[in-house]
């Protein structure tokens, strides 16, 4: 079981309700929309997936890491560099 198993329905939540932003985007683009209020709603559906990405972060972070740090071994470490990386890829986006 993953760490953001037990928030999984809230994630699942969030994440259609960015997929109606994106699909709003769409239909903001279609309808000929002033540049500056379709920036602005592609920064809100940004930050919007930055926060979800964060959550499942901090839930991998507090589970899945911990767990596997618990354990020891090989498997300790695996976790913390997926981790690190993970938090690289974020840092650059």
């Amino acid at each position: 079981m993953y760490g953001y198993s037990h928030d999984k329905d809230n994630y699942l939540r969030r994440l259609r309700r960015i997929e109606g932003q994106v699909r709003g985007l769409q239909r903001m683009i279609e309808d000929d929309k002033y540049c500056i209020d379709i920036l602005t709603q592609v920064a809100a559906a940004t930050k919007a997936l930055q926060s979800v990405a964060l959550g499942l972060l901090e839930e991998h972070l507090s589970h899945c890491v911990t767990e596997a740090v618990a354990e020891g071994g090989d498997g300790a470490a695996e976790k913390v560099r997926e981790a690190s990386d993970a938090i690289a890829r974020l840092v650059r986006s």
